[in-house]
């Protein structure tokens, strides 16, 4: 506010709208975990307007939205990158004692709760699917 960036401040505006609706909506308290969650929703949805608005020529818009993009990924942790994932997936297939592709489900979750909002899951469900079949 003090440094007068209207653009930012209203980007902050809406990742705290956000949050606040999502508080208000389901009457808890985030914690850290469910807010990594919400901007990472957030994210998505940018990511996906942003290719519509290049696919259409809207450069403006996609300018906005790039911009909005880089700003909320400064709040979110760095994901992990192919190596770690694929190491993650080990350790999650062993702990849960996993030996076929019905197991998947187990091993997804306990993906989910480790990785905590640091994991491309498309990624790490390819990677399960190779080391359960």
């Amino acid at each position: 506010m003090r440094s007068r960036n209207k653009r930012r401040l209203g980007v902050l505006r809406l990742i705290s709208s956000e949050l606040k609706k999502v508080e208000v909506d389901e009457r808890v308290e985030l914690d850290d975990i469910r807010v990594v969650g919400i901007l990472n929703k957030m994210t998505k949805q940018r990511k996906d307007s942003l290719s519509q608005y290049l696919n259409a020529g809207r450069n403006d818009l996609a300018d906005q939205e790039q911009f909005e993009l880089d700003l909320i990924s400064e709040f979110t942790p760095q994901p992990l990158n192919d190596a770690e994932i694929a190491e993650l997936v080990d350790i999650c297939v062993l702990s849960t004692d996993a030996s076929s592709m019905a197991d998947m489900g187990k091993v997804m979750k306990e993906l989910k709760g480790r990785g905590q909002g640091r994991i491309d899951m498309s990624i790490a469900g390819d990677l399960v699917r190779v080391k359960l079949s």
